[in-house]
């Protein structure tokens, strides 16, 4: 059941209806959820390897508002992995591309873009009217910061990262005060140089880690929690996933 509180006289326009029919038909989903979906915002903070598939596949679902933020340009190395990008892009802004590709994809939903690093921005500010975030960044430092953020906000945050052939995905709760949270799991942000620029990935390594990002947001979105607090690992050479569950740390001075 989604947990968002929703006006009762709120319903999907013929449009809507149309167009999202298939999660109405779908057991879980429905017309609540998807009015659930319809109402939410999400924030995808990078839109690289991760970024690319998690925002196309939240667009396409219908969440009502999506922010972008990302500062970097695109490069020709990135269109390995980077899949709302084309040739013709190179050199332009990641996020002024990837806002009019999203909304020509879905001109039901609102797109907003910030063109500046993460660390430049009031990122508490912005949490206030969010439900999930979507870490897709590539370096530690930024994604404790990230997570130290929506701890302090009690906001849900959705953490994914690939490099080689292998990638990992989290998510939490932080409105629940028994939530682990990412420095729980990792507690130093050495190794930050460790990315994709200097270690190389197999790119559908990251769509696949995209794309779970996005279904553990839609599903945290529809009240689905019982992935909370799991470590997921996925090795694309092996075709295999391995989960761990997560407990709070008590020697954790983020999230004590």
């Amino acid at each position: 059941m989604p947990e968002h509180h929703l006006n009762p006289d709120m319903h999907l326009d013929y449009k809507e209806f149309v167009r999202y029919n298939r999660h109405v038909m779908t057991n879980g989903i429905g017309e609540e959820g998807q009015l659930a979906i319809k109402s939410s915002h999400v924030l995808i903070i990078g839109l690289g390897g991760l970024g690319c598939p998690a925002s196309q596949y939240l667009t396409a679902s219908g969440v009502g508002t999506i922010t972008l933020i990302d500062h970097d340009i695109i490069e020709s190395s990135n269109l390995q992995r980077q899949v709302l990008f084309t040739e013709q892009d190179i050199g332009e802004q990641k996020v002024d591309i990837a806002q009019l590709r999203l909304q020509s994809l879905n001109p039901l939903i609102k797109v907003n873009g910030i063109t500046k690093s993460i660390l430049n921005i009031n990122l508490s500010e912005l949490l206030n009217d969010v439900d999930v975030v979507l870490d897709c960044t590539d370096n530690a430092t930024t994604r404790h910061f990230i997570n130290a953020t929506c701890v302090k906000n009690k906001v849900k945050l959705v953490s994914a990262s690939a490099i080689q052939s292998q990638g990992q995905l989290i998510s939490f709760d932080f409105a629940s005060p028994d939530s682990p949270c990412y420095q729980c799991v990792f507690p130093s942000a050495d190794n930050q140089d460790l990315n994709c620029s200097t270690s190389g990935v197999f790119s559908p390594v990251l769509g696949v880690l995209g794309s779970l990002q996005a279904t553990e947001a839609l599903r945290l979105i529809l009240g689905k929690t019982n992935n909370l607090n799991t470590l997921s690992l996925f090795d694309a050479w092996g075709m295999a996933f391995k989960r761990f569950a997560v407990t709070k740390d008590p020697k954790c001075i983020c999230c004590h």
